[in-house]
């Protein structure tokens, strides 16, 4: 994918606001955990590299020509106080200085990680756009030796000075939402407080069994609250494909909408609720039986979204192949089947999600298939929470090749409360090297246009800053 050097000032602004602990509202894009970058040198113009792609301890790292490897990837993971982890993608190893040498010349390599200070990098701005990487347990930088435009050219530390063979760019390739593979988010807000809840990826066949739930009051910086209900110990009809979830509120009480099967070779998926007094669990299966059992209606019973009214109905929405619409009862865990009713716009493939904004009600779906570079969403609108709907009116969220951003699709949307403040949930094939079962989560704003159409989604590589 091409390299965003553009953006490099901007990145370097953002992490000395963020790592100087000041606030990082200020910057133009604000990195994460999980944020993967190429460390480019500055003289050279080439990446550091770990050696032959290895994924041994000790594996030196070297600079040479950059390309889309993902041994030349590092994922940041701060730590506080001013300093990161560089993890090589491809190994999950840190950059470290070896034996934890307080000495120029000391080989980098990378090592398992293990939080000693000779993993630990100050990234401190070198002006124009370029860092100077500093080891903590050092004090020492990041350096070519001899300046050397070689490939294959061995990194050291170094007494820190101003050349340019300590100067790196930081070349901005993913900044998700979450750190890891998820899919399928869902995004709400209960009293001020944002909740994520995907799909848990990276499994052949999708064939997880977690679900794990995130929380943010900013959007940017999300808390991890472990796993929330576990096919696999926690449900007795399903003990596999725990795929893409819903949740809402009533009472008090939360209800977890979820999709699940069996591991044993049969195909078929249910559809399933889960209750919990707090919205980061742990949950209970609700009903000891599926909710909505497979083949009850046409498609895969999969991909529940929940849309509560302003009068407080709230309305169920699933399926894979066609959309089924249905109020839910009082208890949020059941409904008439005989109010059960079929929504099935051409592109319709999955996903489906509703909200409301002035009046007109927004169906949302994903287009394709979640395997293909080309799963998008589109929309219809309608005058009530199960319609009738319009045409499909268009797309709003689609791959964008230029930035390497595919397979866009799978989305929620959440309102900021008191504000016309909107934002998208979505995944993508995990970049660079994603797919169908390897994908990441982002956050990207949305906007409606003054008639009230919903002004198509610029799919970011940095997402969004904090609100």
């Amino acid at each position: 994918m091409p390299r965003i050097r553009s953006i490099c000032s901007a990145l370097v602004l953002a992490l000395a606001i963020a790592l100087s602990g000041a606030s990082p509202a200020a910057a133009d894009h604000h990195l994460t955990d999980g944020t993967s970058v190429n460390l480019i040198a500055f003289h050279s113009d080439k990446c550091a590299d770990v050696i032959s792609a290895s994924t041994a301890d000790g594996a030196e790292i070297a600079q040479y020509d950059c390309n889309d490897g993902l041994n030349q990837l590092w994922r940041m993971n701060d730590l506080g106080d001013g300093y990161v982890e560089l993890t090589a993608r491809h190994s999950d190893k840190c950059l470290d200085v070896t034996s934890a040498s307080d000495s120029n010349g000391a080989k980098v390599i990378q090592w398992t990680c293990n939080g000693g200070a000779n993993q630990q990098w100050q990234i401190q701005d070198a002006g124009n756009g370029q860092v100077q990487l500093i080891a903590r347990h050092s004090d020492k930088c990041l350096d070519v030796p001899s300046s050397s435009t070689d490939n294959g050219a061995r990194l050291q530390q170094w007494d820190c000075h101003t050349g340019d063979n300590q100067k790196w760019e930081l070349n901005l390739v993913s900044n998700p939402a979450l750190p890891g593979l998820f899919a399928d988010p869902n995004i709400v807000v209960f009293d001020d407080t944002y909740y994520l809840y995907p799909t848990t990826d990276g499994f052949a066949g999708w064939s997880g069994t977690q679900y794990r739930a995130f929380s943010s009051t900013d959007l940017v910086n999300w808390t991890d609250h472990g796993v929330i209900l576990d096919l696999a110990t926690d449900v007795s009809w399903a003990d596999n494909s725990a795929w893409a979830p819903g949740i809402a509120e009533k009472n008090g009480k939360y209800y977890f909408y979820f999709s699940g099967g069996l591991a044993s070779g049969n195909t078929a998926k249910h559809l399933g609720v889960a209750v919990s007094d707090s919205p980061t669990g742990p949950f209970t299966d609700a009903l000891g039986e599926p909710l909505v059992p497979a083949g009850t209606y046409s498609g895969q019973a999969i991909d529940p979204a929940v849309y509560t009214d302003d009068d407080g109905q709230s309305y169920l929405y699933w399926g894979n192949g066609q959309a089924q619409q249905v109020p839910l009862n009082e208890d949020m865990i059941s409904f008439d089947p005989d109010q059960v009713a079929i929504y099935d716009p051409p592109g319709y493939n999955e996903g489906a999600f509703v909200v409301e904004r002035d009046g007109t009600y927004y169906f949302m779906w994903s287009e394709n298939d979640t395997r293909s570079e080309d799963y998008r969403v589109a929309y219809a609108t309608g005058s009530s929470p199960t319609g009738p709907w319009s045409d499909r009116v268009g797309v709003i969220l689609q791959k964008d090749l230029s930035q390497g951003i595919k397979g866009t699709g799978h989305h929620s949307v959440v309102q900021v409360p008191g504000t016309d403040d909107w934002y998208i949930a979505y995944h993508r094939f995990a970049i660079p090297d994603g797919d169908g079962t390897h994908r990441e989560t982002m956050i990207d704003r949305l906007y409606f246009e003054p008639d009230g159409s919903i002004r198509p989604v610029v799919p970011t590589l940095e997402g969004i800053a904090p609100i």
